[in-house]
């Protein structure tokens, strides 16, 4: 057994009498790696405010080496050395990378005194080469990709002699080949004695990585686990309270596939636009799943903008039912009946000050205008529906969304297209930081919307979960489309296509 760095008994937090966390323990130990698992709801995020000190524990105790600790804010958590990089970089994108590193603590020199910059660069450049990253340190956060600002992130936080270091959702925004370069990081903090938290909802990573697994169900401690003593069935299992087979509903799925001649309800020709996405023809058939792959930067999301009205194509022209269309704007692709689940929740999709009843008909409301006002009874009715037709956990249709877990934001935000029942539905990454029974959920949704008639253009970095719901997939790459490929083809000749291997 490894040294114990950091010990939390007994820790409870309730929100407006709704318990969050109900006397949980964790141990974090000394060169390990500590999965953190559950369902969205499960009280993983209550959790890390509660280690951190962004929120006051209404019960429960705290040590660190030993020693009793009581952080009561995130700062002071960070000088004891608990150090956290959240799931979206919460740095600043105008700034330098050494600025990022040490922004709010700059070392001093001279009199009067002022920032010694020379060394500000110096201990950046060796922070990151501590993790293996060899970047200019004085260019613009910005100018480089999301998973070197992961880094940098990481860079900070062990910048400040950290002892723990937590990972929320780190892998979200990476492709495979840059969760292999953050494995890497970890696995090399771990062999430098650093005790790690690692959240996640995908298991395949979890078991490439973890020491340890925690499972936290409904705000309760289901139980602690070697990673090699807990096979994947156990662990969604006391993730979810019950057995999930998901091969029969795929199966299921399967047997219930729309015809291969579907009408088509809408139809790409040549849609482009300098800069962001070569000319593209693509068809979406009614009662169709369409799944959109490709690797980050292929152009999925902007073929999904261009397609909603959000950027203007500056060549090509979009049909639907076979005539030309001209979409200006989201208002446009509303009266078509069109619709978007956004792949960036936060600040595209949620309006976080409202209430969940708000957010969900929020859409609907739009496109009945300003002179029809849904009755209030109405959208108490409708939000109820979505809320237990989804499964999202909050504890009243008046709570505001910003309140709930990042998973229940995003039914939030698919229940708000639902609600206009539109024709085609857009979901770019719909189960990102979604547990795996959300996902199925959500997915058995989408299916059955499907089946009843709806278009669906799917988008995900996940390979096997297109493979798993799409009746055809369309593969981009280097923002052009290099093929179609009919569903259950396999993940291979998807990832053959990707790469440019073969041809489809």
């Amino acid at each position: 057994m490894k040294p114990v760095v950091l010990h939390a008994q007994g820790l409870s937090k309730a929100y407006a009498g709704v318990a969050a966390l109900d006397d949980v323990a964790l141990c974090l130990r000394r060169g390990e790696i500590h999965a953190l698992m559950g369902q969205n709801g499960a009280g993983k995020s209550t959790l890390i405010k509660l280690l951190t000190g962004a929120v006051a524990a209404d019960a429960g105790r705290m040590a660190l080496g030993g020693d009793a600790i009581a952080p009561s804010s995130p700062l002071q958590a960070q000088q004891l050395g608990i150090s956290t990089v959240y799931q979206e970089v919460n740095l600043c994108p105008n700034l330098s990378v050494a600025e990022n590193v040490f922004a709010g603590r700059y070392p001093l020199k001279g009199w009067p005194r002022r920032i010694d910059w020379r060394r500000v660069e110096r201990e950046a450049r060796e922070c990151l080469q501590r993790l293996g990253v060899d970047i200019d340190v004085r260019r613009t956060l910005s100018a480089y990709p999301v998973a070197v600002q992961q880094m940098v992130a990481i860079a900070r936080a062990l910048s400040v002699s950290a002892r723990v270091l937590i990972l929320d959702e780190p892998t979200s925004s990476l492709d495979e080949g840059e969760v292999a370069e953050l494995f890497r990081v970890m696995r090399g903090l771990r062999e430098q004695g650093m005790a790690i938290l690692f959240v996640t909802h995908f298991l395949d990573q979890v078991y490439a990585v973890s020491d340890r697994i925690s499972v936290l169900r409904n705000g309760r401690l289901v139980g602690e686990y070697l990673a090699a003593d807990l096979p994947a069935p156990r662990l969604i299992a006391a993730m979810v309270g019950r057995e999930l087979d998901v091969a029969a509903a795929a199966a299921a799925a399967v047997d219930a596939a729309p015809p291969a001649d579907a009408p088509v309800l809408l139809q790409a020709q040549g849609l482009g636009r300098r800069g962001q996405l070569h000319p593209v023809d693509l068809q979406l058939r009614r009662g169709q799943v369409l799944g959109l792959a490709g690797l980050l930067g292929a152009g999925r999301t902007e073929l999904a903008r261009l397609l909603f009205g959000l950027d203007r194509a500056d060549c090509g022209r979009v049909c639907i039912d076979g005539q030309a269309v001209a979409l200006r704007g989201p208002p446009d692709a509303i009266a078509h009946g069109l619709a978007l689940c956004p792949e960036e929740r936060k600040t595209d999709g949620i309006v976080a000050e409202l209430s969940v009843r708000e957010n969900i008909v929020l859409a609907l409301q739009a496109r009945m205008g300003l002179r029809r006002f849904l009755p209030l009874a109405e959208q108490v009715r409708i939000a109820q529906g979505y809320v237990d037709a989804l499964g999202i956990k909050t504890a009243s249709v008046e709570t505001p969304v910003g309140l709930l877990s990042g998973g229940n934001q995003q039914k939030v935000v698919l229940a708000r297209w639902l609600a206009t029942r539109p024709r085609l539905l857009i979901l770019d990454e719909p189960t990102r930081g979604i547990d795996i029974a959300a996902k199925q959920d959500i997915m058995t949704r989408i299916l059955a919307l499907a089946r009843e008639g709806m278009a669906v253009l799917f988008i995900s970095a996940e390979v096997a979960e297109i493979e798993r719901i799409a009746d055809r997939i369309a593969v981009l790459r280097e923002r052009r489309l290099v093929g179609e490929l009919p569903g259950g083809c396999g993940e291979r000749a998807v990832f053959e296509l990707i790469a440019g291997s073969t041809a489809a």
